[in-house]
C-alpha cells in the first residue's frame, strides 16, 4: 500500500523540495494534502501534476477561483485546516513547512494525523514545542527536524546524554554581509539581505539569515528539541555552509556532518531513514573532497551582527522566545515595506524587551495555543507601537 502524503506549505522551498523527492517514486508515495497560502500558479500546476484528494488554501480570493476552476473535479478544496472532514484522515508522513507561527495550530492538528512529522517550521517548536511534545506521545507521532543544522545534531548525538557533551556548535553561514563593513549597515536594503551567499530560500528566513537572527531562533529551538542544557550551544561561522553542526564530546572527540548546500539532502534523509542513495535521487555528484579541502571557521562578530546577545539565560524560559519571534516577524516585515531600517530590527527587539509589560507577558509558560497566541498578540502590537512612535530604540 502506497504511504499517504500530506505537505503543509506546499508552494514554498521546503514542500517543492519534499515534492521533487516523492515524485521521483510515486509508486511507493501518494500525495494525499497539500496546503498553500496564495501562490496561485503554484497550486494550480501541483493540482494537475499530483492530483492530491485535499488542497486547503489559506487566502481567500485565491481559494474561490481554484475551488471554481476545480468544483466539478474529485478535488476537496478547503480555506481552513478546520474545514477538513472530521473522519480520521491517516498519514504516513507530514511535511510541516508553513513560515512563522501560522505554521503552528496545522502542525498540532496533524500529530494526531501522522505517523512521522518532517519538522521544518522553526517558529512551531520555538512557541510550542511543551504542547507538541504532550501530543506525540499522546498519539505515538515522531518528529523528525529536517533543517540541516537540527537534523545533523539529531544524527550526530543519538544515544548520547547531556553529561557526554561539551559544546554544540551550530554553523552560520555569515549572509551577504559577513565582509561588509559595519559603517554600512546602516544602507543595507531589502534587496541586498534577501541574497543569501549559499542557500535559495524565501525573503523571510533570508533577512533572519542576514542578521543572525534565523541562528538565534536555531539555538532556541535545538534547547527545546533535544535534552542538553542551553549553555552548551554556541553560534559559529562557516562561510561554505558544509559543515551544519559540530559536537565536541567529553572524552576528547569532535564531530561534524558534511553535506552539500542542499535541503534535499536532510529532507530525503529523514523520509527514508537514512537509506538512500542521494547521487542518484538527485542526479548530482557529490563535491567531496575538493569542496572541503580549506574549511574556515570563526567567531561572530557581535558589534556587527548584535542580535545574537538575546541567547542569554532568560531566553530559553518560558513565553521569551515567543515574544522574541513575534516581534522579528512584524520587524522583517516592515523592514522589507521600507518602514524601518536593516539596524533598527535589533534596535526594536531591544525595546520590545526592555517595555514595562514585558514580564508579565515572558514570565509564565504558555500552557495552550490561546495562550500562546495572546502573548504573541501582545509582542505583535507593541512592536508596532515602538516602530510609530520612533522612540526608545
Amino acid at each position: 500500500m502506497k504511504k499517504k502524503i500530506a505537505i503543509l506549505g506546499s508552494t514554498g522551498s521546503i514542500g517543492k523540495t519534499s515534492l521533487n523527492i516523492f515524485k521521483k517514486n510515486l509508486k511507493e508515495f501518494n500525495i494525499t494534502l497539500l496546503s498553500a497560502n496564495s501562490n496561485y500558479s503554484s497550486i494550480n500546476s501541483q493540482i494537475k501534476k499530483y492530483k492530491p484528494k485535499y488542497f486547503i488554501i489559506n487566502n481567500v480570493n485565491v481559494f474561490n477561483k481554484i475551488k471554481n476552476r476545480y468544483k466539478k473535479k474529485k478535488i476537496k478544496i478547503y480555506n481552513k485546516f478546520s474545514d477538513l472532514p472530521r473522519k480520521k484522515i491517516k498519514f504516513d508522513i507530514t511535511i510541516s513547512a508553513i513560515v512563522g507561527i501560522a505554521g503552528l495550530e496545522p502542525t498540532i492538528k496533524f500529530i494526531s494525523l501522522s505517523k512521522k512529522i518532517l519538522l521544518a517550521n522553526k517558529e512551531t517548536v520555538i512557541c510550542g514545542w511543551h504542547i507538541i511534545e504532550k501530543l506525540c506521545k499522546k498519539n505515538n507521532s515522531k518528529i523528525i527536524p529536517i533543517d540541516s543544522e537540527h537534523f545533523s545534531i539529531d544524527q550526530l548525538t543519538k544515544d548520547y546524554k547531556n553529561e557526554d557533551i561539551k559544546k554544540i556548535y551550530i554553523t552560520a553561514s555569515g549572509g551577504p554581509f559577513l565582509k561588509k563593513s559595519l559603517k554600512d549597515f546602516k544602507n543595507i536594503k531589502p534587496k541586498e539581505a534577501i541574497k543569501h551567499p549559499n542557500w535559495q530560500m524565501g525573503k523571510k528566513i533570508s533577512i533572519d539569515s542576514s542578521n543572525m537572527m534565523n541562528k538565534v531562533l536555531e539555538v532556541i529551538e535545538a534547547f527545546k528539541l533535544f535534552p542538553f542544557n542551553p549553555d552548551k550551544y554556541k553560534i559559529i561561522i562557516h562561510p561554505q555552509s558544509l559543515v551544519h553542526a559540530i559536537v565536541f564530546f567529553k572524552n576528547g572527540q569532535t564531530k561534524f556532518l558534511y553535506h552539500e548546500t542542499d535541503m534535499l539532502i536532510p529532507i530525503a534523509n529523514a523520509i527514508y531513514e537514512n537509506k538512500i542513495d542521494i547521487e542518484t535521487l538527485s542526479g548530482k555528484k557529490n563535491s567531496f573532497p575538493k569542496n572541503c579541502q580549506s574549511l574556515k571557521f570563526q567567531e561572530i562578530d557581535k558589534k556587527k551582527f548584535p542580535i545574537v546577545t538575546f541567547l542569554s539565560k532568560n531566553i530559553f524560559q518560558n513565553s521569551g522566545p515567543i515574544i522574541l519571534n513575534a516581534s522579528n516577524e512584524v520587524l522583517v516585515d516592515s523592514f522589507i515595506k521600507g518602514k524601518i531600517t536593516f539596524n533598527s530590527i535589533y534596535l526594536y527587539l531591544r525595546a520590545v524587551f526592555r517595555d514595562k509589560d514585558f514580564g508579565k507577558y515572558a514570565i509564565k509558560k504558555a500552557p495552550n495555543i490561546k495562550e500562546i497566541y495572546r502573548i504573541d498578540k501582545w509582542a505583535r502590537r507593541k512592536t508596532i507601537e515602538k516602530i510609530n512612535e520612533k522612540k526608545n530604540i
